[in-house]
């Protein structure tokens, strides 16, 4: 039974909790369940508004006592919107934004709520980095939980594989230390899990000696001249799985100073790719990824790196546009499914949509399937259908086209598995999770009973306690 959200006692929560609590109709709620995707609008019961461990305690306890299922906003990049629940408590931890790097240690402790930007900020000061994402204003817990995939896997593989421990808020209101030597099935499953098993208060994080100069190559081809620099691309990545880090990005060419007029609204494909080593060096290896035939345009070059993390922030401000990523990891990248990728790209009915090829391998592939809840790594590729559109009457066109796109490509699929973080909308299909983590769920699903019998925290890609 659903609990009687206006008459809980909200006075009793706002008393125990030092961070501000937002109800439906007052300054500032609004503003608060805003997330990235423009087309989630859903209204929490309440919204706390945490500013320590303390509020989180005392908001996973309110939630126990009365029924509540707890969504957790960090950074809201979350693509089927899970920081915001209907009905929910809404735990926001926008203003738990610390990080704190030990450079002679090499880790870095890193708040809940903050972002990849504040991250890169704080470790490249000191010469250091962890595996991150593409957009700098993505959340480091969100990322985090479902694998994390960015420009330094080659080299370091995913986010998870440099997670040493977190410290986490279970449904019960403990506040508990996943590490190695305490709670270790509770970190196995923060590795990739999701935001299943409670919230993170904090991440703490290997570091590793990067930049602060890479080689960043962007050159772009226009998608009517074929894919041939695609096969070349892929074949000329296959011996550099260790060193660079890359994804054929299917776009439409804006109508900016920076492009040729004449390529304006053009569909067209970046073969986008960072070399994890000295950038000079980077430059000379890269350089026959710009060399396949007229170019469109060419934004390739030496840059800080924590420039490069910003460099698809553009694409994506927050709340502008309506989205819907599906994806599927792939076992090898055939001519066959090069040509599918551009043929879907050309085919897309929104000029904003993005899909992509993405490489693996390198140090994503050398870690054990068993070793985290992510599972099997070997996969050498993914595919990811990202669509974004303007307009809330073409939602059933682009959704409905990108399904298509996506249930017709999933024959190439690596044993049906997909990345969570490009999953769709949880109505899509529960068995999708399943499918994503294949023989560690039933593993998965002990740990859940163990920490969240009750599954309070279900806004995410859901794991039922295991009966």
């Amino acid at each position: 039974m659903k609990p009687d959200t206006p008459s809980l006692p909200f006075s009793d929560l706002a008393h125990a909790a030092t961070g501000d609590v937002l109800l439906p109709g007052e300054a500032d709620y609004d503003a608060a369940r805003v997330v990235w995707n423009g087309m989630i609008s859903r209204k929490p019961a309440v919204i706390l508004r945490c500013t320590s461990r303390g509020d989180i305690v005392a908001g996973v306890r309110f939630a126990a006592r009365h029924g509540l299922a707890v969504s957790i906003k960090g950074g809201g990049h979350n693509v089927a919107g899970h920081a915001v629940g209907e009905g929910s408590l809404m735990l926001d931890l926008s203003q738990m934004r610390g990080v704190t790097v030990d450079p002679a240690a090499r880790t870095a402790w890193v708040d809940g709520g903050a972002t990849w930007a504040e991250v890169d900020a704080a470790t490249q000061a000191h010469g250091l980095a962890t595996p991150g994402g593409l957009i700098s204003e993505t959340g480091v817990g969100g990322l985090t939980l479902s694998g994390g995939v960015g420009w330094l896997r080659s080299k370091h593989g995913l986010t998870i594989d440099n997670l040493i421990a977190a410290e986490v808020v279970t449904a019960d209101g403990s506040v508990m230390l996943a590490s190695a030597t305490e709670h270790p099935d509770l970190l196995w499953a923060l590795k990739g899990g999701g935001g299943n098993f409670g919230v993170v208060v904090r991440f703490c994080f290997a570091l590793h000696p990067f930049g602060p100069e890479v080689m960043f190559a962007l050159p772009i081809y226009l998608a009517a001249d074929g894919p041939g620099p695609i096969r070349f691309w892929r074949d000329f990545l296959a011996d550099k799985s260790d060193t660079v880090a890359s994804l054929c990005e299917f776009s439409t060419l804006p109508e900016s100073p920076d492009v040729p007029a004449e390529h304006w609204g053009k569909r067209c494909f970046t073969l986008a790719a960072i070399y994890a080593g000295d950038a000079t060096e980077g430059e000379r290896v890269l350089a026959p990824l710009r060399e396949l035939g007229k170019l469109a345009a060419d934004f390739s070059g030496r840059m800080p790196y924590v420039e490069a993390q910003k460099l698809f922030d553009p694409l994506f401000p927050t709340g502008a546009y309506r989205c819907y990523w599906k994806s599927h990891l792939l076992t090898t990248l055939a001519d066959e499914m090069i040509d599918e990728g551009l043929a879907n790209a050309t085919a897309s009915p929104s000029d904003r949509s993005i899909s992509s090829f993405w490489n693996f391998g390198g140090a994503t592939a050398r870690v054990p399937a068993a070793a985290t809840a992510f599972g099997d790594r070997s996969f050498g590729w993914m595919y990811s259908l990202d669509s974004v559109w303007e307009k809330p009457e073409d939602d059933e066109k682009v959704m409905g086209w990108t399904r298509k796109a996506w249930t017709r490509f999933r024959r190439h699929s690596h044993e049906g598995r997909l990345y969570l973080n490009f999953a769709g909308q949880d109505a899509d299909s529960a068995d999708l999770t399943k499918d994503a983590f294949g023989q560690t769920y039933q593993r998965l699903a002990a740990i859940k009973r163990r920490y969240d019998p009750g599954n309070m925290f279900r806004f995410n890609q859901n794991i039922q306690p295991a009966q």
